[in-house]
């Protein structure tokens, strides 16, 4: 099911760590999703921060297919879905 959304909202997406721990801070993830094959001390950090924020976040099995399910060709650790089509800045 997740996967499916993903590819579904692609303009409301923040792919990787760093961008979604910015996003998370500024309060402008609606849910995050979290791959269970990535290394648990990023993911740890991750999770604790969405726990703090009370951000809904979602663990599935793989980057690769969590990368894919994003549009790029390698694999990605977090994934943030952003509120309406409210983007992060890039600074």
């Amino acid at each position: 099911m997740s996967y499916e959304k993903l590819t579904q909202l692609q303009s409301r997406l923040i792919i990787g760590t760093k961008q979604t721990i910015k996003a998370i801070n500024q309060g402008s993830v609606d849910e995050l999703f979290i791959a269970n094959d990535a290394d648990h001390q990023i993911t740890g950090e991750v999770i604790r921060l969405a726990k703090e924020k009370n951000v809904k976040y979602t663990t599935v099995d793989s980057k690769k297919r969590l990368g894919a399910a994003c549009g790029i060709e390698v694999g990605a650790t977090t994934v943030a879905l952003t509120k309406d089509d409210s983007k992060v800045s890039k600074d």
